[in-house]
């Protein structure tokens, strides 16, 4: 009796928890998007978003040290662990330089896409991340979905296209856009979101290396990716006008939100599953297409309502199947032709 109730109470904490991740990354999600617009779009002087980036992969390294020296308990077991798991590892670097150069891509894209796209319409079209992690999770993870959740895929990306055939107008926001140029940005950052997630949840869960671990791996390859980048994109604007020129109070709150973020990605692709985050768009959708109306003067449309709507029951759709998917499957001897239509 006892077993059975501590049992049920963990599975309950197990779920809280799950909740909990999923809750904080909505509203930092949205936060972050209304956020960036803002910074984007409003005052005179223009920041670097490349050194953003790169400030912001220098505090996930700091925090994911510090979180990784609170659960090894002494500074002695910290440096231990460094000097074996981190700098004691050249292979295990190489391996997660891969997700920092394209999750640095990534972010760039997202400062591109937010100068052309308002919030709403970005936070919309950015849920073509999902039916791109599922395809890359079929084909790198060995899973399969069912037809429900082919349906809902095929039903998101209809209401994508619904959302920005006539892209709803911000009247507030007097600076030059070009929509094209933002939507081929998200198109960009999508395809990195989706193939990058899915990679580095492969590599966590194919191994009992700490999650902190592999974080201050990427992270360390990440900045100097994203030092690399601003060299090659901004590197006289940089010498001439300093790394943090155009910085305000709403630039660093966009730089910490990215950074908590990012932690918590990487909390809810450990414990739960590296497409579960997307399940929270629905609401970061409604937040963001509100805050947006409020601070952007957003026109909402006819077909900028119904895309939203479908992409919010779609996502809900893809949800439903009660399947665990927390764990790698061993590798079947389908091809992956077979696996794509797989129930």
């Amino acid at each position: 009796m006892l077993r059975c109730c501590l049992c049920f109470l963990s599975e309950n904490v197990s779920l809280l928890f799950k909740l909990y991740c999923l809750t904080v990354m909505t509203l930092v999600a949205a936060t972050y998007t209304v956020a960036l617009r803002y910074t984007r779009t409003v005052g005179a002087e223009l920041y670097f978003s490349t050194t953003a980036v790169c400030i912001t992969e220098v505090i996930k390294l700091f925090l994911s040290m510090g979180i990784l020296a609170r659960e090894s308990g002494s500074l002695a077991r910290l440096i231990t662990s460094l000097k074996e798991n981190v700098f004691g590892s050249p292979k295990e670097l190489l391996k997660l330089s891969v997700p920092s150069l394209v999750y640095a891509l990534q972010n760039n894209m997202a400062f591109v896409a937010l100068s052309n796209l308002d919030a709403a319409v970005y936070q919309v079209t950015y849920q073509l991340k999902i039916p791109c992690t599922a395809l890359c999770t079929v084909l790198m993870l060995n899973r399969t979905l069912s037809k429900l959740q082919w349906f809902s895929v095929f039903m998101l990306c209809g209401g994508v296209i619904l959302v920005q055939w006539k892209p709803a107008q911000a009247t507030k926001v007097q600076v030059e856009q070009n929509p094209w140029l933002g939507f081929g940005a998200i198109t960009i950052a999508v395809l990195c979101s989706g193939f990058a997630g899915v990679y580095f949840e492969k590599v966590l869960k194919s191994s009992d290396t700490s999650l902190w671990v592999r974080n201050i791996q990427m992270y360390l390859s990440g900045i100097v990716v994203t030092l690399v980048y601003v060299y090659m994109s901004d590197g006289a604007q940089v010498l001439e006008k300093g790394f943090f020129y155009g910085y305000t109070c709403f630039v660093w709150l966009v730089i910490f939100l990215a950074s908590v973020g990012g932690l918590y990605t990487s909390i809810v692709v450990k414990y739960t599953d590296n497409i579960m985050k997307g399940f929270s768009a629905a609401a970061a959708i409604v937040l963001s297409t509100v805050a947006s109306v409020i601070l952007f003067g957003l026109q909402i449309t006819v077909t900028f309502t119904l895309g939203a709507l479908l992409v919010c029951v779609s996502i809900y759709l893809y949800g439903l199947p009660r399947q665990d998917t927390t764990k790698i499957q061993p590798s079947e001897t389908k091809s992956s032709k077979e696996r794509l239509v797989a129930v």
